[in-house]
């Protein structure tokens, strides 16, 4: 059979009709591409709605939607074995998920099985702390472990400070997983070293934060924890932007002048003197900041040490600095009120908020330095001197970490009323494996608690 072609390209369509083509070549499929979110992961036995990896695959001449994704242990399936890890979604991004069985730390081998029959993996590295009293109350912040101080900012969400660092981060308060947002002022403080912020509160767009002013663990002055400073929040919720205010470097001076002016009624000379741990029962600590009622010029100075003198029966201190405002604003040296004592059943000040309505709750807890064993309590206040506050919750003590910060106070005459905590865990062992999680090298294993409770 003669075939003639009037002109123009012959395509293999038109050889195929006329019989003239040769079989059909193979496919030929590229080696799979397979990329994950976080080399490192974090959960805790029994928690809910622990923090997620994507796992992102690909293959040449493949759509991704035929691709594969599985998961399997490699190491310690006593942490999490292949039955353990779930893996939802379809296309070029899936998510990856871990149901801890066990505390410890194991290594997970993610596999994309592409068209061919080739494959592709990529290790993940898990670590799973121990379970927790009501885990479906519980969250984890992931990238810091050393939460020190909490503002809401609306929509959801909070600025949580980190005693370790100077970086604020913005979290989602319903989940667990790492911040959406991060700010580090230390070059606007012209601070080195950290702030060790330990308090905070906010009144307008204006948020306080204030470092503990006192030595560090060792005894030592350190000049950048003697700062006080602002924050000016724009938008809310996810989109909350921070911007820098001012600072003030001389408050600590100004409480110690003021207390020698009075007979040394606290201590305070002694407390900052060289050589003194601060967090001790005549040390010299700041862990709570908040308005008085009615107020936006008088602030509250809730203090973890010292504890009033044991002749007047070892009381929590606060002291009201009268013009707070103006200490900010424009330098001014700090003016003091008569320091106010609250019986927290031998408890130290660890955060002090308060609601729109001038409710205020104490976050009560020990002065020493290595508490997780001791009681913590929240103490329901009216913010007025010589008004005794009340006990509202006895707290679990928490292992690992200890209650460090107060989101925000709800309304404390409804039923039901839950308040929002957060735990310091930068000294814990969170994985069994005897590292504290401060010093944990990968920012994913890194996480305080925070935990919802009922009054």
């Amino acid at each position: 059979m003669t075939v003639r072609f009037a002109s123009g390209a012959v395509g293999v369509a038109a050889l195929l009709a006329a019989g003239l083509a040769g079989p059909a070549q193979a496919v030929s499929y590229g080696t799979p591409t397979i990329a994950l979110s976080a080399a490192y992961l974090s959960g805790a036995v029994g928690g809910v709605g622990d923090p997620t990896v994507n796992v992102t695959v690909g293959q040449s001449g493949a759509d991704a939607s035929s691709l594969a994704v599985s998961a399997s242990a490699s190491s310690r399936t006593s942490v999490a074995g292949t039955g353990d890890v779930t893996v939802t979604g379809a296309g070029a991004v899936r998510r990856l998920a871990v149901a801890a069985r066990g505390r410890g730390h194991t290594d997970l081998t993610v596999k994309v099985t592409g068209l061919g029959g080739k494959t592709a993996t990529k290790t993940l590295s898990y670590a799973a702390s121990a379970a927790v009293q009501n885990p479906a109350d519980a969250r984890y912040l992931t990238g810091s472990a050393d939460a020190s101080a909490a503002v809401d900012v609306g929509g959801g969400y909070a600025v949580v400070a980190d005693d370790e660092s100077n970086v604020l981060r913005l979290y989602d308060r319903s989940r667990s997983g790492g911040p959406v947002k991060t700010w580090d002022f230390s070059s606007q403080l012209g601070v080195g070293k950290e702030v060790d912020i330990e308090a905070a509160t906010r009144i307008g767009d204006t948020v306080y934060w204030t470092g503990s002013l006192g030595n560090n663990k060792d005894g030592e002055y350190k000049a950048p924890r003697n700062t006080v400073f602002t924050t000016t929040v724009s938008g809310s919720g996810a989109a909350a932007q921070l911007a820098y205010g001012r600072s003030y470097k001389k408050l600590r001076e100004d409480l110690v002048a003021w207390d020698t002016a009075n007979g040394n009624t606290y201590g305070f000379a002694a407390g900052t003197a060289q050589g003194e741990a601060p967090k001790q029962i005549d040390g010299f600590n700041v862990e709570g900041l908040e308005f008085a009622p009615g107020s936006t010029t008088t602030a509250y100075l809730g203090f973890r040490a010292p504890l009033a003198p044991a002749v007047r029966g070892g009381k929590a201190l606060v002291v009201p600095v009268t013009n707070f405002d103006k200490v900010l604003s424009t330098g001014a040296r700090a003016v003091f009120g008569a320091g106010i004592e609250l019986d927290l059943g031998g408890l130290a000040v660890r955060d002090l908020r308060k609601n729109a309505a001038g409710q205020y709750l104490v976050l009560a807890g020990s002065w020493a330095a290595d508490d997780n064993s001791d009681p913590y309590a929240l103490f329901q206040w009216d913010g007025v001197p010589g008004h005794a506050p009340v006990k509202r919750a006895d707290l679990p003590t928490t292992d690992p970490g200890g209650w460090e910060a107060l989101v925000d106070v709800p309304d404390l005459t409804a039923p039901g009323a839950r308040v929002q905590l957060i735990t310091d865990s930068g000294s814990a062992d969170l994985y069994g494996d005897g590292a504290e999680a401060k010093d944990l090298t990968h920012a994913e294993w890194k996480k305080a608690r925070s935990a919802w409770f009922t009054l």
